[in-house]
């Protein structure tokens, strides 16, 4: 079944050789640049519920986390491998559901899945390896004091969303859009590419913005500098965090699975907006109508105790 699913799509991408269906996966790597390799374990119980979700969008939303480490780097997903750990119970049809929602994921991004293993579990997880190419990874590294701080994508209106089926509230219409956006998000990889050529340092908002922007500011060794008013930009977001008695610009600080990007960068970068700056010093520090404030790198933790 699975062999059928991903096999027409991998024959039609440049440079793979052998796809699914052998023991492994043969590429024939193209001269030049860079070779961008991630892994993302989506694990039932720690980042998502069954009943939260779809089994299509649960495929979904395993390819897209790992997509977005590629896309904060400034690379283009090429193609994947899949291991997928199924527990008892799980039938025939939710595995081809997870699939076409792997595979749906996939041809979105222009990366087909090559190969990959299937093993019995006590619960669900999925883990997908991309690979990706690019001319110059972006690291965390690099950003200086002056330069600008810009995000594309949206913050906090996914962690709206899984507050909202945490509470048994996402049927209700004012909720719709943000929990739309926790159950298919989308890896912003043309985003990736915009801030490659400029930007000196990038990365993703999986973790949470404060936790993330503090890897930044922890790697470059400078401070980073956010502007409340950027934060709480977005209509969606302010609505949804008023139904839920949230802060907006808590949800937009220390929510997770946004997969926005955050870039550090002299100047302006086309399709993101300015979101704070980068100073001398160290840690994350919040700037609003009454003055600046540190800010806890506090987000979402895999090893915290549920």
């Amino acid at each position: 079944m699975l062999t059928g699913m991903f096999a027409s799509a991998a024959a039609e991408v440049a440079g793979v050789e052998v796809a699914i269906g052998d023991d492994a996966a043969v590429l024939a790597w193209p001269e030049g640049g860079r070779a961008v390799w991630t892994i993302d374990e989506q694990v039932e119980g720690t980042h998502f519920r069954r009943e939260w979700l779809s089994w299509r969008d649960v495929g979904w939303r395993s390819f897209m986390a790992a997509a977005s480490d590629l896309a904060a780097m400034g690379a283009v997903p090429w193609c994947a491998l899949s291991a997928l750990v199924l527990p008892a119970g799980l039938t025939d049809a939710a595995l081809e559901e997870i699939a076409a929602g792997q595979r749906a994921a996939a041809e979105t991004l222009g990366a087909p899945v090559v190969g990959g293993n299937l093993a019995r579990g006590e619960c669900l997880s999925i883990a997908t390896t991309l690979l990706g190419r690019c001319d110059r990874p972006v690291l965390r590294r690099g950003a200086r004091p002056g330069d600008s701080l810009w995000v594309a994508g949206r913050l906090g209106i996914s962690a709206a969303g899984m507050r909202a089926l945490e509470r048994g509230r996402a049927g209700e219409t004012v909720l719709a859009p943000a929990v739309a956006a926790w159950r298919r998000p989308s890896a912003l990889v043309a985003a990736g590419r915009a801030m490659a050529t400029s930007a000196r340092a990038a990365i993703d908002v999986s973790d949470g913005l404060a936790r993330d922007v503090g890897h930044v500011a922890e790697a470059s060794g400078v401070q980073v500098v956010l502007d409340e008013d950027a934060l709480v930009g977005d209509a969606e977001l302010i609505s949804a965090a008023a139904a839920l008695g949230e802060a907006p610009v808590g949800l937009a600080l220390h929510g997770g699975e946004d997969y926005a990007l955050v870039a550090v960068a002299p100047g302006p970068i086309e399709g993101f907006r300015r979101l704070g700056e980068v100073a001398a010093g160290s840690g994350v520090i919040l700037r609003g109508a009454t003055g600046e404030r540190p800010v806890e790198p506090r987000g979402f933790d895999h090893f915290e105790s549920r």
